[in-house]
């Protein structure tokens, strides 16, 4: 498909403070697009907006509508309208179904899922008005199943399945949907559990390629070139696009390989929720896994470490 130009075209993208958010949003820039970075990290989101050429920030929460609503309104009132929007905020507890913690598992949908829900639902009629495109970032983990990130894998699988419904729903409209997925990239997210024994048991359990971490470019560049063409499908290694057609006979695969490991690292797991509580133990990693857990902890104090 010939590129869109993107001149002059407004892209809000929630989860902007850091990683594939905010330098998809660069790269947009660089292609004269105007960009309205969203994240629940004030601090970071300042930082973050200084180094994209004519972006503006808006500090938002995507589980609070209130707060969406208000960022939504801001950006129109800023750039006008609403051509793309990227629902990319959320973030990556480890845990296995049995054992995570329940405010854990929640506050993940609650971002993940939900939270890319009512950004979509609060920008779509901006984006119809334009006839614009919207990108659901969801993972290589929504076609497969990803033991030990029990709350992540099936959120992101829901973003998928969003996503395709909307794409049916809003096809007339003239809006084109697409959805990303992308595998271990070399990202704050990732890196932030590279040293927990469930994310290495994980790790050496799943080959290469799957098992592999790749830099964070291919996926920046995946998105940029995505909205570019408002691509269906969006993805990151090369290889992904094979992984998604080949879901059923892999996903047999990461069973079997999976099992290899599991009883070891539900084991493991087990303990962390012992000695650090459940709560700490399902901690999201990173910057952005912080900054989205600590607000939904400090609510529900009695549920931390609790083991519930």
């Amino acid at each position: 498909m010939s590129a869109w130009d993107l001149e002059g075209r407004t892209v809000l993208i929630t989860g902007g403070a850091r990683g594939i958010g905010l330098e998809t949003g660069r790269g947009l820039a660089a292609r004269g697009a105007r960009v309205a970075l969203l994240d629940i990290d004030a601090a970071a989101l300042d930082d973050a907006v200084a180094g994209v050429a004519g972006a503006r920030a808006f500090v938002a929460d995507v589980t609070d509508e209130a707060s969406m609503a208000a960022a939504v309104a801001g950006v129109v009132e800023a750039f006008g309208g609403i051509d793309v929007v990227m629902a990319n905020a959320g973030i990556a507890p480890l845990g296995l179904l049995r054992h995570i913690d329940p405010a854990v598992f929640e506050r993940t949908w609650d971002i993940n899922f939900v939270g890319a829900w009512r950004t979509i639902r609060l920008t779509l009629p901006h984006v119809i008005e334009r006839r614009g495109y919207v990108l659901a970032v969801a993972s290589l983990a929504a076609p497969l199943p990803a033991p030990t990130m029990a709350s992540y894998g099936p959120s992101k699988a829901a973003v998928e399945s969003l996503a395709n419904v909307l794409r049916v729903e809003v096809r007339h409209l003239g809006v084109d949907v697409g959805v990303a997925y992308f595998g271990f990239m070399d990202t704050d997210m990732v890196r932030g559990v590279e040293d927990r024994p469930l994310y290495r048991m994980l790790r050496e359990a799943i080959k290469p390629p799957i098992g592999k971490t790749y830099p964070a470019r291919l996926a920046i560049d995946a998105a940029v070139r995505g909205i570019e063409r408002r691509s269906r499908l969006v993805f990151a290694p090369r290889w992904v696009r094979g992984a998604i057609a080949a879901r059923t006979g892999l996903q047999r695969i990461a069973e079997r390989d999976a099992a290899k490991f599991l009883p070891a690292a539900d084991a493991a797991f087990a303990a962390e929720v012992r000695e650090q509580g459940a709560a700490a133990a399902s901690r999201p990693s990173g910057p952005g896994g912080e900054a989205g857990m600590d607000d939904a902890l400090r609510a529900t104090p009695e549920r931390s470490g609790s083991g519930r």
